[in-house]
């Protein structure tokens, strides 16, 4: 039977925008059709993980503010704080080098290169933790065989050089680069020694130019010769702030203020951004015991109350090739104290930009014992000068 068919037109549909869309021929570049798929991959994946991203960084500002925390803490450091505070989550996932880099920041320095912080035993740490770490992280600290450890973050009792690594859970993290040095009190000094090590006795405690003072320290750091290489930051080792004298004598004691050191690190950054190789930096002269700031070495123009008895100060050089003097930095065919102004002039640069690091800044010329070379210190007010023999 045949099939009847109208002859009245179907019923026209409404074109919508995708039909407006579709009328136009589709431009492809050259190539589309062997990227297309790498490009849909990649598209694919990039969602994922904007999605993801977000997910974890709504899901970490919950969590800091279901803490309750009025303090002033930083997106950084409340991720971390959140994350390492997730039971269910694997705590080595969130236990990297760059998280704990987040929370040792400001023990760093303003260089960013300190890789110690010194301080009396039993004193909080929480200057380097940043008071953000959860409750149940344990503190674990190490040195030769000794260790402690401890949930209120406080420094070990005992004098040492300590390596220090957090455990939150089951997983432990070391801080990579980074210790922890106990002191020395000063209070078991005996007459004028500790131990074999003569140190003499410093003068009495005066205030100097508004805040500045000159106080004994309150203790010392003691110097091993297993420990005498342990890096203080980037270019310095502690064997580098020794005395001159009693070699033979062990332990020794020195006092360091790691400001110092920080102030050094942003010189040498800056003399490389300035062409000048920093790697041959040395140390002539950094603590001075009172009785060696006395008459140790070449005491022409030393000062009584000079800071290198304080742990602030230093006298250094630039040798890279190695033969003991400074080397030729403005290039004028010549090593004389005209090399040693390259270095203040560095100095100068830093302490406009890091104020907080301001202090004096001497150069001076070579003798027939050491060639030319530029005190630095960080006595908390400007002091420029041109001296002889030691600092």
């Amino acid at each position: 039977m045949e099939e009847r068919r109208s002859s009245s037109p179907p019923p026209r549909r409404k074109a919508t925008t995708g039909d407006w869309l579709l009328a136009f021929p589709e431009q492809r570049p050259r190539g589309f059709r062997r990227a297309g798929r790498a490009e849909q991959v990649f598209n694919v994946l990039s969602i994922g993980l904007l999605v993801l991203f977000a997910i974890g960084w709504s899901w970490s500002i919950a969590r800091a503010r279901a803490a309750g925390d009025s303090g002033p803490v930083t997106p950084a450091s409340a991720n971390i704080a959140s994350a390492l505070t997730d039971r269910s989550a694997p705590s080595v996932a969130y236990l990297t080098d760059a998280a704990l880099e987040a929370l040792t920041a400001p023990a760093r320095g303003e260089s960013g290169k300190l890789r110690v912080r010194i301080q009396q035993g039993g004193t909080p740490i929480t200057p380097i933790l940043r008071d953000t770490l959860p409750s149940g992280a344990v503190a674990t600290f190490s040195s030769g065989t000794a260790a402690e450890s401890t949930s209120t973050f406080v420094a070990p009792q005992r004098p040492g050089i300590w390596s220090l690594a957090l455990k939150v859970g089951s997983a432990i993290k070391p801080l990579a680069d980074f210790s922890v040095i106990t002191l020395r009190p000063a209070t078991e000094e005996k007459a004028g020694r500790l131990g074999l090590y003569y140190i003499g006795r410093w003068p009495a405690a005066r205030k100097g130019k508004p805040g500045v003072t000159y106080s004994p320290p309150e203790g010392f750091i003691e110097v091993t010769p297993q420990n005498q290489n342990t890096q203080l930051s980037e270019h310095f080792r502690l064997k580098d702030f020794l005395p001159h004298d009693q070699a033979n004598i062990w332990p020794k004691y020195v006092v360091v203020d790691t400001k110092m050191i920080d102030k050094d690190e942003l010189v040498l950054q800056d003399l490389k951004e300035h062409g000048i190789n920093p790697a041959g930096v040395r140390v002539l002269s950094g603590f001075r015991t009172p009785q060696y700031n006395a008459g140790g070495g070449d005491p022409r123009g030393r000062a009584a109350l000079s800071r290198h008895m304080y742990g602030d100060a230093n006298d250094i050089f630039i040798d890279n090739d190695g033969n003991g003097q400074m080397d030729d930095l403005n290039h004028d065919g010549r090593v004389n104290i005209a090399d040693a102004k390259v270095i203040q002039d560095a100095v100068n640069r830093v302490e406009r930009a890091h104020p907080s690091l301001i202090g004096g800044c001497g150069i001076y010329s070579g003798t027939s014992a050491h060639g030319p070379f530029t005190h630095i210190d960080t006595r908390g007010y400007p002091a420029r000068w041109i001296g002889t023999g030691d600092s």
